[in-house]
């Protein structure tokens, strides 16, 4: 089964203490856990929030 949305996965899995992303791919350890066992409506909805994440990546790093 070929999945329709690709991780986003770089292979750093470097995950923030406060918002609880990875830096690389800005998914939790549970969205990468579960990655291959979502639905691909779910993976969009999580690669769609990319730039959401981030912007709340870089604000806890500034705090």
């Amino acid at each position: 089964m070929t999945m329709a949305v690709r991780s986003p996965c770089v292979e750093v899995c470097t995950f923030d203490g406060r918002t609880g992303y990875c830096i690389a791919c800005l998914r939790t350890r549970d969205e990468a856990r579960e990655w291959k066992k979502m639905t691909d409506h779910r993976r969009h909805r999580i690669v769609n929030d990319r730039a959401r994440r981030q912007a709340k990546l870089a604000r806890a790093a500034s705090d």
